[in-house]
This record gives structure tokens, C-alpha cells and sequence, in this order.
């Protein structure tokens, strides 16, 4: 191998090691099981199964393969700026910040052109705008939604979250899944007339 070859290695290498990280970021929503906290590698693995089960249920033509990675990627930088819960108002005050230092870290331990198409990727995502975005936003809201909804209420009631506040963080899967909408509303009806 050429000396590029081993730099290039090194990096890739680099961060697949930092990737590792990923499973010690516990997030504030339980196994729909309720038996303990989800980390982040396991919510990013489970949405990424998720977009290809669910892709009949995006509004316009999606790349599956692209929604798939970008799912796959999109909590890479919780490894640097932790989970942020997102009810938290106080929390969400400087995320972004620490999010967007977080990605020039991390996907800059990648050689240049894996780490411009991975951050390329990230951005998107947190944008919302194309069609493949739009529905991987709505399946990582939805998959809360449903967490919650197996643990009664879980988050929502441990922090006193109302219906208005879930609505609004669940209002991208009306645009971005529209067919999972219905859902939405009903699990919201039936997890409030609970409390």
C-alpha cells in the first residue's frame, strides 16, 4: 500500500473507532419495552430499518438507500454534544452550536471526500427540506411516538409534556409520512385520555 492509501485508512479507521462512542450516548426515551434507556446507536439502527419498512408511507418518490444512510449518521454528533432531550427548552438553547462543532469534528476525521458527502448528508437532514429528509425527520419522530406509546406516556408524563408540546414536535411526519399521520393523532388521544 501507498502512503496516501495508509493516511487515508487512518482516517476511516479514526472514525469508525469514534462511531463506537455512539453506543454510550443514552437518550431520555425507554426500550419500548421499558426495561432502561436507549443509547443512540440503537435508536440510529432502528430508524434505519424503519425507513425501508415504512417507505410507502412518504409523500413523494424517496431514495431509501440515501434515507437509510442518513438515518444511520444523523446522532453522530451526540458522540461530542450529547443527547439533547428534546422537551428540554433550556438544553435546545445551544444544540445547534454544539452540534455543527461537533460535526466539523467528526466528520472531518474522515478523508475529504467521505467526510464532505457525510456532512452533506447530516445537513440535510437537519435542514428538512428535500423529500428524503422530510421523511427521515418523520421516522425519527415517529419512532419516539411510539416508544412513548408502549411505555404509557413514558418521557412525556416523567417530564410533563403536554399533547400541544408532542403535537408540535410530531408535526413533521404529517409532511413527511403522511400515511403514519393518522397514527399520530389516534396514539395522542389514546396516551393523554390515559394521564
Amino acid at each position: 500500500m501507498d502512503s496516501n492509501a495508509d493516511a487515508r485508512l487512518d482516517r476511516q479507521l479514526s472514525f469508525i473507532g469514534q462511531l463506537d462512542r455512539l453506543k454510550g450516548v443514552v437518550r431520555m426515551t425507554s426500550l419500548m419495552d421499558g426495561s432502561r434507556r436507549e443509547n443512540s446507536a440503537e435508536h440510529s439502527w432502528h430508524l434505519a430499518v424503519m425507513a425501508p419498512l415504512l417507505a410507502e408511507h412518504a409523500p413523494d418518490a424517496v431514495d431509501v438507500s440515501r434515507v437509510v444512510m442518513m438515518l444511520a449518521i444523523h446522532d453522530v454528533v451526540e458522540i461530542d454534544a450529547g443527547d439533547t432531550f428534546a422537551f428540554d427548552k433550556t438544553a435546545n438553547l445551544d444544540k445547534e452550536e454544539r452540534e455543527r462543532a461537533a460535526a466539523d469534528h467528526l466528520y472531518g476525521l474522515l478523508p475529504e471526500d467521505q467526510g464532505s458527502a457525510l456532512r452533506r448528508l447530516w445537513d440535510e437532514f437537519e435542514e428538512g427540506q428535500t423529500p428524503d429528509a422530510r421523511f427521515a425527520v418523520a421516522l425519527d419522530r415517529f419512532q419516539g411516538l411510539l416508544q412513548n406509546y408502549a411505555n404509557g406516556g413514558g418521557t412525556w408524563f416523567e417530564h410533563g409534556v403536554t399533547r400541544e408540546r408532542v403535537l408540535e414536535r410530531m408535526a413533521p411526519i404529517e409532511k413527511g409520512a403522511p400515511g403514519l399521520w393518522a397514527i399520530v393523532l389516534r396514539v395522542l388521544d389514546e396516551v393523554m385520555a390515559s394521564d
